[in-house]
């Protein structure tokens, strides 16, 4: 059974191997064929050891490679004692980031559940989705609408939640301004969600003509691009918008946070959602005097899944998704992180 999982000294890469076996249900767990999987920054911080050595979590027998993805949407095979309370064979699923939590703390009993401090990762602390089959726990494996194109789900099940999630925290309001810095998988679908879901007029900012281009047909009435020889992005937002309610950081690099800031009407949110390595730094006096908030979203539960899942069926948003072959996972890597990627590209394991 073929796998991408993280070298033994992780670099940023994956190798690929054809004898992968998942591991043994366990009480509540379904086995699931996998049919997709898209590749997101985070796999690229995972395969890298940015995080730390994720073959060091949850080691089974002697060597350990961890399988990544979280991007994954695919057919339940066979049931776990236990599982079929929640799903049944022939159900699409979700293989998302937030995979599980305890279910009995202060996070989980309030809606928080992906800050559980016991949570689990799908792709980082276990076996992701980037095989030909991944076991999921049943409870936590959120159903895929059938009305919903499954490898357009894929994105849904991780940019689109998160960026579905993010515009919750920002508190965006029908007529609000929003900014989207990057404008690459995650950005894409925050500008449909803003748009089509929340009502809000956006604003984006990128580097790439192309990605700009996808951003204005899918909503996004204001285009900035950052590469432009003495542009200021702040000023050019604030004089496009009058500064923006909320703005949206998906721009893996510092610099897009401090131009988010400087971006902010008063009382404004910055909703960071983007990874880079390193600090942040705010304007104090911007920060005190406009009354600025900066809140951190991650991903999302299982109900914003379900409702980020819904507007795509509906056909309110609707993912830039290109089919890739499995066997080219490194090259995309590399285009990733060269920010060549509109959209994403979503590997085929129906046609393994």
């Amino acid at each position: 059974m073929k796998a991408a999982v993280v070298r033994e000294t992780p670099d940023g890469y994956v190798d690929l191997i054809d004898d992968w076996q998942p591991r043994q249900l366990s009480f509540g767990e379904a086995l699931v064929d996998v049919e997709y999987c898209g590749l997101c920054h985070t796999d690229l911080h995972v395969a890298g050891g940015d995080f730390g050595n994720p073959n060091e979590l949850g080691q089974r027998n002697g060597k350990f490679r961890r399988v990544i993805g979280h991007e994954g949407v695919g057919r339940v095979a066979k049931l776990g004692e236990g599982a079929s309370d929640y799903l049944k064979v022939g159900d699409r699923v979700s293989i998302a980031w937030f995979y599980d939590a305890c279910g009995g703390c202060e996070f989980c009993i309030t809606g928080n559940e992906t800050f559980c401090r016991n949570v689990r990762n799908s792709g980082y602390t276990v076996d992701g989705a980037m095989a030909q089959q991944v076991v999921v726990n049943a409870k936590y494996a959120v159903k895929v609408p059938e009305g919903l194109d499954p490898m357009e789900a894929s994105s849904i099940t991780c940019a689109g939640v998160t960026m579905y999630k993010s515009l919750k925290v920002g508190e965006t309001k029908p007529g609000q301004w929003v900014s989207v810095h990057g404008a690459g998988g995650l950005g894409n679908l925050a500008v449909q969600y803003a748009h089509s879901v929340f009502g809000a007029h956006v604003a984006v900012v990128d580097g790439n003509p192309d990605k700009l281009e996808a951003a204005h047909q899918n909503g996004a009435e204001v285009l900035i691009n950052r590469k432009q020889p003495g542009i200021n992005v702040a000023q050019e937002i604030q004089k496009a918008t009058g500064g923006v309610h909320n703005a949206q950081v998906t721009a893996v690099n510092d610099a897009a946070f401090s131009q988010a800031v400087n971006a902010l009407r008063p009382m404004g949110k910055l909703v960071a959602v983007a990874l880079p390595q390193g600090d942040m730094s705010l304007n104090i006096a911007k920060t005190v005097l406009d009354g600025i908030e900066v809140r951190g979203s991650l991903v999302g539960t299982r109900q914003d899944l379900s409702e980020a899942f819904q507007f795509g069926a509906e056909g309110k948003v609707k993912p830039i998704v290109e089919r890739v072959d499995f066997r080219d996972i490194n090259d995309v890597v590399d285009e990733m992180k060269k920010g060549k990627i509109t959209g994403r590209k979503v590997f085929d394991f129906t046609s393994l």
